[in-house]
Formats: C-alpha cells, structure tokens, sequence
C-alpha cells in the first residue's frame, strides 16, 4: 500500500531538533544545507523501505534566520522531483496551524473563528434535542478552538466575545430566552443549569494542564520548550504563569472550581436565584427537581421557555 506524506522544511540557526513528526505532518530543520540534505536522505531511506509515498507538491521549504526569511537555499534533492520553495508571503500548515516565519496568530484566530461559527451554526440548526444540542457543542464546535489553545496568543477579551456570540446565536435559534439567566445557561444540567461550556474556562483549563505537563516531564525535548519558555514574553506564556500561580492555589481541579464559581454566582442573583435557594432552604429533592434537565430530552426551545419562567423572567402580563 502507498502512502501520502505531507512534508516542509525549514532552516533554523540554534536547535538541534531535526525531525519533527506527527501522524502525516513531517518537519525537518537543519542548521546549515548540508545537514538538511543528509535529514532527506534519512526520509528517503526509510520511505523506501517502508514503500511510503511523498505528495511532493504539498511539500515546501523556506530559510530563516534569527526569524527572518533568507535567500534561497541550495539543497540537492533525493527525490525524485525537486521540492519548491515556499514563497514568503505565504503560509504552510504544520498540525493545523499556519506558520511562515512564525505562526500567523492574527490569520488564525479568523479562521479559527470562521470555523467554529460555522460547527455552531450546523448544530443549533440540527432536530437534536436540548442536551444533544449542548453536547455536540461541546464535542464539535468547541475542540475547534481548544485545539489552539497555548499555541495562538488569544485575549481574554476575544473569548468574552465569543461567548456573547455563541449566546447571541443560541437565543436566535431559540435555545436560549434572552432575559433567562446567563450564568444558569454555563451550571451543569444535575446542578439546575443547561451544561454550556465557557470558553474562558476552556481556554484557562487547557493553559494550566499545558504548564502542569511541562513542569512536570523531564524529556530532552521538553527542555527545549522551557528554555524557550524563558526567553520569550508571549502573551500566552505570561497567562500560563498568571493560572498556575493563582488559580491553581485554589484548587488543583480548576474545572470544577470554574464551575462551581459560576453557579455560586447564579444562587446569589436577586431574581435569578430565588429558584436554587428555595430548593436549598425547603425539604425538596434537588435531584429528582432537576431530572428534567439531566435527561434533556425535550425540544430546545421548549427548554428555554421553561429556564425563563423559572428564572421568573417572562413577563406575567395577560
């Protein structure tokens, strides 16, 4: 059997990593011409013998130095065509993700954005039932984003405001009553809530458990990321320091700790919460009061109209 392998190439000055693979995406990086040339020969080698097949017009290669785009390289190829070069006011795509002579954080997050409006749109406008909708937003639209998360430099500001659109499109859709309750919309379904995840909370649990891994790993490989780590101020970096030193005081499991602050906020709210506190206060089975939400098995709109009333903000004029 014949396989396709997408590979680029680049030239670095400093690191003495050569290969980078994962699944079907291969990097090579070399200090100098020559020692990418002996790099190919050592893809070659094991393609061949392994009856592996390059799709060499997807492959590329591009120099840089000190972070800057050189002349063009003078490399033999071993195979059998030769490998273009990348132009400079281009991208390539190495694990989903556009670099150049860097990663293209703001062309991205756009992209990124584009696609996870587009899963959201796709879901909210399925027959799925409430929980399912919840669900597939969560497991489709969601991952999008999170992949990205400690790789491109996102704001808080930006999540905040992908929130509020999610939000918006939810109550287009009917999913969600525009006066119900906007911290009940992100509790938990066994809490009283709808299960919706924020994607601040996402994004803060993804950075931690990507500070925790390197703290924690010693592999040679994992060195390299904490010298980097140490000379560089990117703001995704300064994040990174900012959770694991905070948040993480307060509890190890910062997902819970997220949520649990959230529905604090909920049973708090003047109006909003006078539903949660009265099942607090009284003799009343909290589980079986919320069973109709853990099981979630009717029509989202049907769902909505039923939190709003609750939440008492469905005006009682006749």
């Amino acid at each position: 059997m014949m396989m396709m392998m997408m590979m680029i190439i680049i030239i670095i000055i400093e690191r003495k990593i050569s290969h980078l693979l994962y699944m079907d995406d291969l990097k090579l990086l070399g200090r100098n011409e020559n020692d990418l040339e002996n790099e190919m020969k050592i893809v070659q080698t094991i393609s061949k013998y392994i009856n592996m097949k390059f799709g060499l017009e997807n492959c590329a290669r591009i120099c840089l130095k000190r972070g800057s785009v050189q002349s063009k390289m003078h490399v033999r190829s071993t195979f059998e065509n030769d490998i273009k070069e990348l132009d400079p006011r281009k991208a390539y795509k190495y694990l989903g993700i556009e670099e150049s002579f860097d990663i293209q954080h703001k062309n991205e997050k756009e992209e990124l954005k584009k696609e996870y409006l587009r899963r959201l749109r796709l879901v909210l406008s399925t027959e799925l039932s409430a929980k399912n909708k919840i669900q597939a937003i969560g497991s489709l639209a969601v991952p999008v984003l999170r992949y990205s998360f400690g790789i491109i430099n996102w704001r808080q500001e930006e999540l905040q405001k992908l929130d509020r659109k999610t939000r918006k499109l939810l109550t287009i859709h009917g999913q969600h009553h525009p006066k119900a309750d906007v911290d009940r919309l992100h509790v938990s379904r066994k809490q009283g809530g709808r299960g919706l995840m924020y994607l601040e909370a996402a994004y803060a649990v993804e950075i931690t458990k990507l500070v925790e891994y390197v703290d924690r790993k010693e592999d040679p490989l994992i060195q390299v990321v904490r010298t980097h780590q140490h000379n560089t101020d990117s703001a995704v970096l300064q994040t990174a320091r900012c959770l694991k030193t905070e948040v993480q005081k307060e509890t190890r499991r910062m997902k819970d700790s997220i949520a649990e602050k959230t529905k604090e906020r909920w049973h708090g709210k003047g109006m909003y919460g006078q539903l949660p506190r009265n099942l607090e206060e009284k003799l009343v089975d909290i589980e079986q009061s919320y069973r109709w939400l853990k099981s979630g098995d009717i029509k989202g709109e049907t769902e909505s109209t039923i939190v709003a009333a609750q939440d008492q903000a469905i005006s009682k004029n006749t």
